[in-house]
């Protein structure tokens, strides 16, 4: 647990109110990154004030009226969730490199350039949005900016996002391990088991997963499968 002293405010407002808790600077950012944290050893006390640096305490009734609790850990994750803190400019710039690097890596499994239907590597994509000055905001959700970070860099480089339904043969000898794996790692799935003993499979994919998926297959098989491309959906579809 880290020291009051050492500590750093995060402050939440709901209407007139403010809500603020003490907590370690670096497990703060580590939540902030998306990262499991114990949420008890992260605060400097277990309480929650009006005005932490003067150990101005909220009453329970307002918590309760609040947030509806009064349990100090749940209502601390929230505030650290909705709440603003004050991050170091090293710690903003990792924030912004992570967020863009997984936009870059969410847009490369999910699209093609339409030219070769082959996906585009995350560097090229990367390389896209620096040319183009694409807006990254680090405190959203990567997969809620993709739709505006493709259009930005649309007139740069071919794109499409889209999606595959692929049909998948495997032989009865690999049929069960195979369906367990695929099963386990796409879930959009239809599966079809045909009278050989065979397992016809059609999973729905995005577009840039395509090689992943048949490097899968082949290992699982050692090669002994046949595939197809049965449908191609594009973003609007």
């Amino acid at each position: 647990m880290v020291s009051i002293e050492d500590s750093t405010v995060i402050r939440l407002r709901k209407a007139e109110n403010r809500f603020e808790i003490l907590v370690d600077p670096d497990k703060a950012f580590e939540f902030k990154r998306g990262q499991k944290i114990n949420i008890e050893e992260a605060l400097a006390y277990p309480s929650v004030y009006k005005d932490a640096r003067k150990g101005d305490v909220v009453p329970r009734e307002a918590l309760q009226v609040a947030f509806g609790t009064t349990d100090v850990f749940k209502i601390a994750r929230k505030i650290l969730t909705e709440g603003d803190f004050q991050f170091t400019t090293e710690q903003r710039r990792t924030l912004m490199h992570e967020k863009t690097r997984e936009i870059a890596d969410i847009i490369s499994k999910r699209s093609i350039n339409p030219q070769t239907n082959t996906p585009h590597p995350p560097d090229r994509i990367l390389n896209a949005m620096e040319q183009t000055g694409a807006r990254v905001d680090p405190f959203v959700d990567a997969n809620l900016q993709v739709g505006e970070i493709v259009k930005s860099i649309k007139p740069l480089i071919p794109i499409r996002i889209e999606s595959l339904v692929i049909q998948l043969v495997v032989p009865a000898k690999f049929a069960g391990k195979a369906y367990s794996a695929l099963k386990q790692n796409f879930e959009n799935s239809e599966e079809k088991w045909l009278n050989d003993g065979s397992l016809q499979l059609a999973l729905t994919i995005p577009a840039g997963l395509e090689t992943e998926l048949l490097q899968k297959v082949g290992d699982l098989t050692k090669g002994d499968f046949s595939s197809k491309i049965i449908k191609r959906m594009g973003f609007d579809e």
